[in-house]
């Protein structure tokens, strides 16, 4: 199965001020994030944000939001899953048949939504550089389990030129322009 935009959300999930410093390799993944979320823009897809116990944790990283469509949905949650309160329900990720995945910890939050998901009957893509978790380790075995458990594991590059499908096109020299180097 291949991405579409026409069926996908891009949902990441909780990068935080106050949990970004504390995992490995946190810039990384914030970059990454960053940049799905240029390419979500470019290309018209949705884009949601939960936080986690954001009066506690804090909000998304500031260069994240600074990034976000005006359409974007931010949702609040209390479960590690974004999904048992319902959060997601009424925003594009309820509407949408694949969801693009980025964020924090990889095996906690990302891997409880992402099971949760592919549950409730969703194409799940992870974005491999685009999750982390406080130990490199912790983030490899979540990224094993839930390719085990069906989600489909790629790189941010995949999601662009599957999103993109064509090359020729001025949307595509853009993103060749701005994105990939």
């Amino acid at each position: 199965m291949k991405m579409c935009t026409a069926e996908a959300t891009l949902l990441v999930v909780d990068i935080q001020t106050g949990l970004l410093p504390a995992i490995a390799d946190g810039q990384r993944v914030c970059e990454a994030a960053a940049w799905l979320l240029r390419l979500a823009g470019m290309l018209d897809v949705p884009v949601v944000v939960s936080e986690h116990f954001p009066d506690k944790i804090g909000e998304t990283a500031p260069e994240l939001l600074e990034l976000l469509p005006p359409s974007a949905e931010r949702v609040r949650k209390t479960a590690f899953s974004a999904v048992p309160d319902g959060v997601l329900a009424h925003t594009a990720v309820g509407r949408a048949g694949q969801v693009v995945v980025a964020g924090t910890e990889a095996h906690v939050c990302v891997l409880q939504t992402v099971l949760d998901l592919l549950e409730a009957g969703k194409q799940v893509f992870v974005v491999a550089e685009a999750v982390g978790s406080r130990r490199a380790e912790d983030r490899l075995l979540a990224l094993e389990r839930m390719r085990q458990a069906g989600a489909v594991v790629v790189c941010r590059e995949m999601v662009a030129f599957e999103w993109l499908e064509r090359g020729g096109t001025d949307v595509f020299r853009e993103v060749l322009r701005t994105l990939i180097r």
